[in-house]
């Protein structure tokens, strides 16, 4: 199989969480397990970074690894969801995995995916590992896919494991409560392994903390971190706790392994994150006269962030292209957005695209007002055309709805 042979076998012949939902979501860790033995166990000799959370932490994945980068180490670094090409989920020292590893690795282990039911997201972590290990990188970073107890990335032993911060996202499959998904990311803390926390509350702080004491390790809370104010490409207001997470992490890399990364390093890597790692979407600026931004943010606490931050802006109107998957709880963010915007309804490119009248019969519950579009570039190309160029366009609600424009526009 060619390249796109390969992606679009693995995409639809495998249950894969981006497409399917809940029916990808595995339950335990036998098949990871049985993979990587099968593979030859590539993560054991890997030093890793572990980085889970609601959100934040594809941002916080990239800050380390650019700074790691400009530090002069090799970075692996495995993130998702990907927005156009399945290898923007693999990178060394932000170059993607070539095609022809990609197609080498399912061809090869193809039947033993089939035979055992290996999910999407369970050959992509294992191809990662694989990839890692026969490049010999110096350190990988390893952002969990969804969760943390449960999650295919678990197997590892990491240098040191980083959660960002808990809200109530996947509830069908880690819990209703702040507890209980708080919980399921404690379930990346290992025996002896310190463990960065980004943002915590009460209830999840002492989540955090009993668990850390099972595993007799040490546990460190990055927003109580006062540090020098590091300037950074990636501007958006949510990355202020980003960075002090990805600072407090390089510095206990510095304290207690062999590592060894100097202030202007991190100076530099939190400057060049998009440069280094290809990072795309998070308050991307896409276009000006009108200002165009667009973010990846999904759930009730990265929006509530983001649609202040464009609050703080300043415009005559304001024009949002909006799109979700079809099990988003509209409830919990519909009232986050403004009333006195312009909508633009589309759906996703993807099976689990919410139906654009769906959305917008939703919204007008909650005074929002727009016409529905038959594609999210035809929802752009609309917003374009009725706006000046002192008004703010804002294109987000999903990944999915930011991956069909964050690649293709340009300033």
């Amino acid at each position: 199989m060619n390249y796109q042979e390969t992606t679009e076998w693995m995409f639809y012949q495998l249950p894969m969480y981006q497409l399917q939902g809940a029916s990808a979501y595995k339950k335990d860790l036998t098949n990871i397990q049985l993979l990587v033995n099968h593979l030859g166990n590539p993560h054991t000799n890997l030093k890793c970074i572990h980085v889970a959370g609601t959100n934040g932490k594809g941002s916080t994945s990239h800050m380390l690894s650019s700074i790691l980068q400009e530090a002069g180490y090799k970075v692996g670094l495995h993130t998702s969801p990907h927005l156009k090409d399945f290898r923007e989920r693999i990178k060394i020292n932000g170059i993607e995995i070539s095609e022809e590893f990609v197609c080498d690795f399912i061809n090869k282990n193809k039947g033993f995916f089939e035979s055992n039911d290996i999910s999407f997201f369970e050959m992509s972590v294992g191809l990662a590992f694989d990839y890692f290990f026969k490049e010999n990188v110096d350190i990988a970073i390893i952002e969990v896919g969804m969760g943390g107890r449960l999650d295919a990335t678990n197997i590892i032993t990491p240098l040191v494991s980083v959660i960002t911060n808990i809200g109530l996202d996947h509830t069908q499959f880690l819990g209703n409560t702040i507890e209980l998904i708080a919980f399921e990311k404690a379930g990346i803390i290992k025996n002896r392994i310190p463990v960065v926390i980004g943002e915590y509350t009460t209830e999840t702080k002492e989540v955090f903390i009993k668990k850390a004491k099972e595993c007799i390790s040490d546990i460190y809370f990055a927003q109580d971190l006062i540090s020098k104010t590091y300037p950074s490409d990636l501007t958006g207001d949510y990355q202020i706790l980003n960075k002090k997470t990805a600072l407090l992490t390089v510095n206990i890399l510095n304290a207690q392994t062999a590592f060894n990364v100097s202030p202007i390093n991190i100076e530099k890597g939190l400057l060049h994150v998009t440069k280094n790692t290809g990072l795309q979407g998070r308050w991307q600026q896409l276009g000006n006269a009108p200002k165009v931004i667009c973010d990846t943010a999904h759930n009730r606490e990265g929006l509530h962030i983001v649609l202040r931050q464009i609050q703080k802006e300043t415009f005559e109107k304001l024009h949002i292209v909006l799109g979700v998957v079809n099990d988003k709880d509209l409830n919990q963010i519909l009232p986050l957005f403004p009333k006195d915007a312009i909508y633009y309804f589309c759906k996703p490119n993807i099976p689990r695209g919410l139906d654009s009248s769906v959305l917008q019969k939703n919204a007008l519950n909650f005074d929002l007002h727009g016409k529905t579009y038959a594609s999210v570039p035809e929802a752009y190309s609309f917003a374009r055309k009725n706006s000046t160029k002192d008004d703010f366009i804002f294109i987000g609600g999903s990944t999915f709805v930011v991956a069909e424009l964050a690649l293709n526009e340009r300033l």
